[in-house]
């Protein structure tokens, strides 16, 4: 019985494999949805990890700001990433036993970051100064960025940025996939978009949570004056830094929104991710019928 269930399962689960274009739109859905609806807690993140302070980078003002960078950039990253990553973990899940799934995930993940960092680090650094310097409109943020470093400057932080993504994805998509896993054998069917929803949220905090260093120190240089040590993007360097003078709650400053802000962006990225896909999928077999 169990043979037969699991048989069932991997039937359902191969009619679900996305294909590149529902990838491409569901992910750029999701990407957009989860950083329009969720950037202020991202502002008052970056606010509290900028070396110059909470208040003197804005405190609770012009919680906006850097918005329409994000809003551009958004759809793109995350459309990258998605599609890198359901390609990969595909292609490495057929030359992996079923017991190494994690494993596929994980680097199906790795990948999708590397690539999608390309487009969304110089969107990260134009919406982090914009955030931090509330005054400045995101297209004032990349001209001055743009002519004080060069197109170079977009990309500061691009190794830190991977470096604080590969293990936040480690951990987040392979307990993501296994949530989803387990509930889908436990009620005998493919979970519903919004349970995808829910184990997004328990996996993306958690991560959130524990990678919450890296992601500081990746602040940090992407905030910092040109030709300033921090600038120079040694993270073992900065976090060093910031443990001789704040300890241990200054190398997690900022986890309380970070934690909330990934939670809920889990919640909604990956349920309107599973969404777009569940919606598409149905349209398509509509057409077929």
């Amino acid at each position: 019985m169990a043979a037969v269930e699991d048989n069932e399962m991997s039937v359902i689960a191969d009619d679900m494999e996305p294909s590149f274009a529902k990838c491409l739109v569901a992910g750029g859905m999701a990407g957009t949805a989860v950083d329009v609806t969720l950037f202020p807690l991202d502002t008052l993140k970056t606010r509290l990890q900028s070396e110059a302070g909470f208040w003197r980078s804005g405190g609770f003002r012009g919680i906006y700001s850097g918005l329409g960078s994000a809003a551009v950039g958004s759809a793109p990253g995350a459309a990258v990433f998605f599609v890198t990553y359901e390609f990969v973990k595909s292609l490495t899940g057929s030359l992996l036993p079923e017991s190494l799934a994690p494993v596929s995930h994980m680097i199906g993940a790795s990948a999708g970051e590397v690539a999608a960092c390309i487009v969304r680090v110089p969107v990260e650094v134009v919406k982090q100064r914009a955030q931090a310097n509330p005054g400045q409109s995101s297209y004032s943020v990349l001209r001055r960025t743009v002519t004080q470093e060069g197109f170079r400057g977009l990309y500061r932080g691009y190794l830190s940025t991977v470096i604080r993504e590969i293990p936040f994805s480690f951990v987040q998509f392979p307990i993501w996939e296994f949530l989803k896993k387990s509930w889908s054998r436990r009620q005998g069917k493919l979970v519903d978009p919004w349970q995808g929803a829910v184990c997004g949220a328990i996996s993306g905090g958690f991560s959130a949570a524990v990678t919450t260093p890296l992601d500081l120190a990746k602040t940090r240089i992407m905030l910092a004056k040109v030709g300033t040590e921090t600038a120079r993007g040694s993270i073992p360097s900065v976090l060093k830094k910031i443990w001789r003078t704040d300890g241990m709650r200054g190398l997690f400053a900022g986890v309380g929104p970070r934690t909330l802000w990934i939670s809920l962006g889990g919640f909604i990225f990956l349920g309107v991710y599973d969404k777009s896909k569940a919606v598409m999928s149905n349209v398509s077999k509509d057409v077929v019928t």
